[in-house]
């Protein structure tokens, strides 16, 4: 499988579950887009980027650095740092004794930074330094804090296992909030231009020390090394770096810190709200180029009515500035497509290089020019180049359905819609089956409606492998693996086409395909057991499976079931199909020839109450067993379906007995069909007819019984006294 995601709407579904049901689309639940139903618009749209993903490309990540985790500092979401001391009480308290932590505790109280280092005399050398920077840093006066961090550095690296990482950062901040700092002295404009300078460029070399110290192994246990690349980040940006600072935070973002994420997103925001004249100087950097491009790609500030930048007015910007070797050129032609200057697009499509993007995007414009074969070839090349397992995130369609977008995925999606069109439906089945859940309801509308039984079973028989599960992932149908669900689709298909036999084996778990066994017993033994009792009874079982176990043995996938969503939700009466656009004359004729029979959400209820009626027709009328198979069969539908529950009713009432439970008849109360009494019965009933029709011959029937009896008895010693003559008359001639 190439494509797959989501566990979607568990608890949406769950929850949904318990709301009024009506169409598809009600309010409830959230439902995945399908292409099929969307295609016109689904080949004319280019769905927007992920800034997360875009912004990967800008930033490298720090070798030795690993993955952050809940220590990550974020300051700019978390104001009072109070993450910060959360994890550094955690630290201390694996790090220090508990004297060691008592003693570091009452001295951080303190604020007399010197008091505190003569109070700690009893500490290691490392902990009492830094505990008195830390209180001198606390009380703002970070010249003395700075001191402390250095003294703390300048012992042996043996003697500073614990603190190396701490003081590097701290060092680092302390010299960052020195650059702005007020001198000491009166100093000239550029004595302290050269001074902030200084001060900078120690800051920044000493967050570099915290990632090389990680890097080599010392202690990070709150992940400051991390923490670094956004505060560097930030040095770069005040002085005006804005390439430098987002390829820090961006490398940032690469090691999982929402922090660095966060930063992109903000800087994106200023660089946008700067006029024409500030911003043009600015597009020569490639970073600054293509963070813009990433924030208008994916749409991600649209709602932002304070952030000015368009995808007009940046590319008016770039054409300007006579940017050469645009390195988004792809990206560019994208953002001109989604504004509909397909012209620009097709312009930038001369620069870019091949990637996904580019060959989706001519796959498009190749299609608004009407050359669907080219359209075809472009789609087939997108789909090599786009990376299987690139992921663009989850968005919402116009119609708020909700779309995993995979760019490989959605390339085949929409060259299987082109394939619908062509008539090539298994290779339009293949080419969304391969998207996994993405588009798994468009897989199964074809696999479902589209496709012959033949056809799906050879692709099962020769693509489709069950996937062994544990009892509680057979649970609920969005847990079971994707070519379980595959096959029981076809099951499900098999066993409503009669095909018992063959059905059986591509039941994902062994009591369903028990319960399909036996309900194909019961069908077939309905047909052909030896007695109407025994026929009666088997129908009537086939009609318990089919309402008890219907969603999973006959229900189909989508509507009008929606097994999909365990009958969650589903659409009462689904309207034929009709042609139009894109879906051909061909596919809705197939569709419309594989429907539901009765078309009717539940549909198997109808096929249990329709097996419970011929039950009906194989007893006796005045049997128990007649009424109970009528009153079942009226419980299944009457919520559904009054008018035929009442012809099931009306039966009972114009050909069966009266019962005295009869008055609770058609709701769960029905009794079980006795069909051994039925059965005693059709005996007695046999006997009744056989008296009923002898009885004008009660008193002639004897009289001839006799006569007859009388003859037989006469011509059995006549024929005897014949064979002694013949026998006397041989053995004269033998003598």
């Amino acid at each position: 499988m190439l494509c797959s995601n989501w566990r979607p709407t568990l608890l949406t579904l769950a929850l949904a579950s318990l709301l009024p049901l009506s169409s598809a689309h009600a309010c409830g639940p959230e439902f995945p887009y399908r292409l099929l139903e969307d295609r016109e618009n689904a080949l004319r749209e280019l769905p927007e980027g992920n800034f997360s993903l875009e912004t990967r490309r800008l930033g490298q990540p720090i070798p030795g650095l690993g993955q952050a985790g809940e220590a990550t500092l974020e300051p700019y979401w978390d104001s009072d740092n109070s993450r910060y001391l959360d994890a550094r009480v955690v630290a201390e308290k694996q790090q220090l004794t508990p004297e060691q932590l008592a003693l570091t505790n009452q001295l951080r109280s303190l604020q007399d930074a010197r008091q505190a280092e003569r109070d700690g005399a009893a500490l290691p050398a490392e902990l009492r330094l830094y505990t008195a920077g830390a209180v001198a840093f606390a009380e703002g006066d970070h010249a003395l804090a700075a001191d402390y961090f250095q003294q703390v550095l300048a012992l042996p690296v043996a003697e500073r296992p614990l603190r190396s990482t701490w003081a590097s950062y701290s060092l680092a901040r302390s010299q960052a909030a020195l650059v702005n700092s007020a001198a000491d002295d009166v100093l000239d404009d550029t004595a302290i231009a050269e001074r902030s300078q200084h001060y900078r460029q120690q800051a920044q070399r000493n967050f570099q020390q915290v990632r090389e110290q990680v890097a080599a192994g010392l202690a990070d246990p709150l992940e400051l090394g991390i923490a670094s690349l956004g505060e560097e980040a930030r040095l770069l940006l005040d002085a005006g770096d804005w390439g430098g600072a987002i390829r820090l935070y961006a490398s940032q973002s690469l090691h999982n810190s929402s922090t660095g994420y966060s930063s992109l997103r903000q800087v994106a925001r200023e660089l946008a709200s700067l006029s024409n004249a500030e911003l043009l100087p600015l597009l020569s950097q490639p970073e600054v180029q293509q963070l813009l491009t990433a924030q208008i790609l994916s749409q991600i500030d649209d709602y932002d009515a304070q952030t000015p930048m368009t995808a007009k007015r940046l590319l008016g910007l770039l054409q300007r500035a006579e940017v050469k070797n645009l390195k988004d050129a792809d990206r560019l032609a994208a953002i001109s497509y989604q504004s509909a200057d397909y012209a620009g697009a097709k312009k930038l499509l001369e620069q870019a290089s091949d990637t996904g993007l580019a060959w989706w995007l001519r796959a498009k414009l190749a299609l608004r020019e009407g050359d669907k074969n080219a359209a075809t070839q472009a789609y087939a090349k997108a789909a090599k180049a786009f990376p299987a397992d690139e992921d663009w995130g989850w968005r919402r369609s116009e119609n708020w359905q909700y779309e995993t977008l995979k760019p490989q995925c959605r390339v085949q999606g929409e060259s299987a819609i082109l394939a619908m069109e062509r008539g090539d439906y298994l290779d339009a089945f293949d080419l969304l089956y391969r998207s996994g859940e993405t588009y798994w309801q468009d897989a199964a509308e074809v696999a479902e409606r589209v496709l012959s039984t033949d056809e799906l079973k050879a692709y099962v028989d020769e693509h489709v492998t069950a996937v062994p599960t544990k009892a509680d992932e057979e649970d609920y149908v969005w847990d079971r693996p994707l070519p379980n669900r595959l096959r029981q689709l076809l099951a499900r298909r098999m066993l409503r086409e009669q095909r018992y036999d063959e059905a059986t084996a591509y039941f994902p778990s062994a009591a369903l395909q028990q319960a399909a066994r036996d309900y194909g017993n019961a069908r077939q033994a309905g047909e052909n057991a030896w007695s109407r009792t025994a026929r009666a009874e088997a129908y009537y079982q086939a009609a318990t499976l089919a309402r008890v176990q219907g969603m999973e043995l006959l229900g189909y996938e989508l509507n009008p079931d929606n097994a999909w969503t365990a009958g969650a939700f589903g659409t009462d009466q689904p309207k034929p199909v009709k042609a139009g656009g894109l879906l051909t004359s061909a596919e809705a004729e197939l569709q419309n020839a594989t429907q539901a029979e009765p078309n009717r959400r539940f549909h198997y209820r109808w096929v249990a109450a329709e097996l419970a009626n011929r039950s009906a027709d194989l007893l006796p009328e005045r049997s128990q067993a007649f009424a109970a198979v009528l009153c079942k069969a009226t419980d299944w539908v009457i919520n559904k379906d009054y008018p035929q529950a009442r012809t099931y009713y009306q039966r009972y009432v114009d050909h069966g007995a009266y019962l005295e439970w009869a008055g609770a008849f058609g709701t769960q109360t029905c009794p079980e069909p006795d069909f051994q009494a039925a059965g005693k019965r059709v005996w007695f009933e046999r006997e009744q007819a056989v008296r009923q029709a002898l009885r004008p011959y009660k008193y002639a029937l004897p009289v001839g019984l006799l006569i007859v009896a009388g003859g037989l008895l006469y011509w059995k010693r006549r024929r005897a006294a014949l064979a002694i003559v013949a026998k006397t008359k041989e053995d004269s001639r033998n003598e």
